[in-house]
C-alpha cells in the first residue's frame, strides 16, 4: 500500500541534515525523492564516521527512502540534466546560501520556466538578505544567535551551553516537511506553484517562542522584564539512579504528596495554588529532592504511578531500545543494509491508517541511481558512459 504522498516526485540538492532530514520525511510518506550528490564525495554528512561499515550512521538514517544521483552542477551539462529532472518533478528544495542558486544556474525563475506549477524550496541559516545572511550557518551558530544557548545557561554560573542534539537542523526539517506539503496542498486548489522560504534562525525562534520569550510576548507599560529565574531543572536523584516527577494542577501535587508521604505541605501557604507552586518552585524542587534521594527509583515510580503523578525514570540511549513502551509501540526496527550490514533505526512516527509510511529503501550508496534515474529520461547506455567519462555524472 502506497504512502500518502505517493505520486509525487522531489529533486532534492540539499546536504548535511535540515534539508536531507526534511525530504526523508516526505519520502517516509511515501514521495519519490532524487538526491543529487556531488561525484566527489556526496553529501558532507557521508564521511561524518561509520568508516567500519562503508556508511555514516547519520546520513544512513536521514537518507533512507531515496534515491542517488551523482552529477556535477559545476558543469553546464551536469545542471542541464538537473533541469531536466525537474520537468517531472513538483518539488525542488536546495539549502545552498542565498544567491548561490544563482550562479549554478538553479534559480527559481529558470526552473520555473521549465514547470510552471514547481514547488520551489530554499532553505538557508539566516535569511535571504540582511547583515547575517551570507554566512555560513552550522547548528552551534543558530543556538546561538536563537537563544537556545543562553536558555540553556548553568543556573550557578550564567555560563551558555548548548544542546547535545542538533536541535536547529531538525527543527528546520519539521518545519520544511510541514511546509512543503501545504504549499503541495494549496496546488492542488489553484494549480500554481510557489516559492517556500525558510530559514533555520526563524524556525528555532518560532519553535522556543511560546515559553522561551513568555515574558516578551506582551507589550505594555504595565509589563515588567524581570530576569528569568534560574530554577532548577525536574531531574532528581534517587538512591540508585534518577528519575523526573511533575506536579502542575492541583489534583497532581495533592498526589505527589501522597506518594512522599509529606502531608504538612498541603498546609504550606506557598504551595497551595499553581501560581504559588511556580512562585516558589526553588524551595519546592528542594524539598521534592530531599525526599525522593532517599528510596531507589522504582520505588518511587510505583508510589507516583499509583497517585497519577507524571514521573519517568531516566533513561540511558541504551535502555531505550529495550524499554517496553517503545517495544509496544514498535518503534525501532531492524534491517539489513546491503553494504554496511545490520543496522536499526525507527519507523516514521506518524502512522497514517490507509496510506501506511514504510522503510523502503535503505540509504544510498553514491550515485547507486544515476544510470536507472537518468535512463528515464532517456539517455542510453551510450549517452550515460559518455557524461560518466567528462566527469558528468559519478
Amino acid at each position: 500500500m502506497a504512502g500518502p504522498l505517493s505520486g509525487y516526485r522531489i529533486i532534492d540538492c540539499t546536504q548535511m541534515i535540515s534539508g536531507p532530514m526534511a525530504t526523508m520525511m516526505l519520502a517516509d510518506q511515501g514521495a519519490e525523492v532524487i538526491k543529487v550528490e556531488s561525484p566527489r564525495g556526496g553529501d558532507l554528512t557521508r564521511a561524518l564516521g561509520g568508516a567500519a561499515r562503508g556508511l555514516a550512521p547519520i546520513f544512513a538514517t536521514t537518507n533512507r527512502n531515496k534515491k542517488s544521483v551523482a552529477v556535477n552542477l559545476k558543469d553546464p551539462r551536469g545542471v542541464e540534466l538537473i533541469g531536466q529532472l525537474v520537468t517531472g518533478a513538483d518539488v525542488f528544495v536546495q539549502n545552498l546560501r542565498p544567491g548561490k542558486a544563482e550562479d549554478m544556474g538553479l534559480s527559481e525563475q529558470r526552473l520555473r520556466a521549465l514547470k510552471p506549477d514547481l514547488i520551489y524550496v530554499s532553505i538557508n541559516g539566516f535569511g535571504e538578505s540582511g547583515p547575517y545572511s551570507h554566512k555560513r550557518a552550522y547548528d552551534p551558530v543558530i543556538q546561538a544567535l536563537s537563544g537556545l544557548a543562553s536558555i540553556q545557561a548553568d543556573g550557578e554560573t550564567g555560563r551558555p551551553r548548548m544542546f547535545r542534539l542538533i536541535v536547529p537542523d531538525k527543527v528546520t526539517a519539521l518545519t520544511a516537511a510541514q511546509a512543503i506539503t501545504a504549499a503541495l496542498l494549496e496546488r492542488e486548489r489553484s494549480l500554481k506553484g510557489q516559492h517556500v522560504r525558510l530559514s533555520m534562525l526563524d524556525a528555532v525562534i518560532a519553535f522556543m517562542w511560546p515559553e522561551g520569550m513568555a515574558r516578551y510576548t506582551f507589550i505594555g507599560p504595565d509589563i515588567k522584564a524581570s530576569k528569568p529565574r534560574d530554577t532548577r531543572d525536574l531531574i532528581f536523584e534517587t538512591r540508585d539512579g534518577f528519575i523526573t516527577v511533575g506536579a502542575v494542577s492541583d489534583r497532581e501535587w495533592q498526589g505527589l504528596i501522597r506518594a512522599l508521604s509529606k502531608p504538612e505541605w498541603l498546609d504550606d501557604d506557598r504551595f497551595k495554588s499553581p501560581a504559588g507552586r511556580v512562585k516558589h518552585a526553588d524551595a519546592r524542587l528542594e524539598l521534592t529532592a530531599s525526599v525522593l534521594v532517599g528510596n531507589t527509583s522504582d520505588y518511587w515510580i510505583r508510589r507516583l504511578e499509583a497517585e497519577q503523578v507524571p514521573c519517568a525514570p531516566i533513561l540511558s540511549r541504551e535502555e531505550i531500545i529495550e524499554d517496553p513502551q517503545v517495544a509496544a509501540n514498535a518503534l525501532i526496527e531492524e534491517s539489513e543494509h546491503p553494504s554496511a550490514g545490520r543496522m536499526r533505526q525507527t519507523r516514521p512516527a506518524a502512522r497514517f491508517e490507509r496510506t501506511p509510511s514504510t522503510n523502503r529503501l535503505q540509504a544510498p550508496l553514491l550515485g547507486e541511481h544515476t544510470d536507472e534515474v537518468l535512463s528515464g529520461l532517456g539517455m542510453t547506455p551510450t549517452d550515460l558512459t559518455k557524461l560518466r567519462q567528462a566527469g558528468v555524472i559519478g
